[in-house]
């Protein structure tokens, strides 16, 4: 199975993407990780990625590509893979779509997590990080034994910059301009799912995957 994870920041998309990954046996690729494995093994698309990002530079979408349709070249991928968080934009989904052509790989879904900027900012900016293990809490769905410190190691626990309510606002705009243009372009490919994701991860995990298995 071949998928990609749609959905705005903090709707869920890498839980779930891990999930499914277990599920199918396929590995869940994310950009972000791919990239950062390249810088750190030096990698000719390593190597050219650093030089934008050590300018506080965006790398080019064309190398992004690049280095995803590398990666889904792997004997890992051969059953299928999940891409979490990319594309990103409709430029990006073009130029994917040509590289999976060039590859005679089809898509089979593209799951869209649906949940409400209220109840995703609610559930961002209640989230609480341990500044030592990295442990995550939430002041209402997963409180620590003690207030404010970490149950694993006893340090401080802290709110990410970038799951503070005013940044949490300025990403969902982003999403909003860049990335949601993306739903009505698959759908009009006819493989987008859509799944109402306000309830549990157990929850919207089991409607994904019911979802999958009665649109295959």
């Amino acid at each position: 199975m071949r998928l990609i994870m749609l959905g705005a920041p903090g709707a869920g998309k890498g839980t779930h993407a891990l999930l499914l990954s277990k599920e199918y046996n396929i590995p869940q690729i994310s950009t972000g990780d791919i990239l950062r494995s390249h810088i750190k093994n030096e990698t000719d698309l390593g190597k050219k990625a650093k030089k934008y990002m050590d300018k506080g530079l965006l790398v080019p979408d064309e190398l992004v590509v690049e280095i995803v349709k590398k990666r889904i070249q792997e004997e890992d991928c051969k059953e299928g893979f999940i891409l979490d968080g990319f594309p990103r934009t409709i430029p990006q989904a073009e130029a994917l779509d040509k590289a999976l052509e060039e590859l005679a790989i089809a898509l089979d879904k593209v799951v869209n997590i649906d949940v409400p900027d209220e109840v995703i900012i609610k559930r961002m900016a209640g989230r609480r990080v341990c500044s030592n293990c990295g442990a995550s809490y939430h002041i209402e769905n997963k409180k620590p034994l003690k207030e404010n410190i970490c149950d694993e190691c006893g340090s401080e626990l802290k709110q990410r910059e970038d799951d503070k309510e005013e940044t949490v606002r300025k990403r969902l705009q982003v999403y909003e301009e860049q990335t949601k243009p993306l739903i009505e372009y698959y759908e009009k490919r006819g493989i987008l799912l859509t799944i109402e994701g306000d309830g549990s991860v157990e929850e919207i995990g089991n409607k994904i995957k019911n979802t999958l298995e009665v649109s295959k």
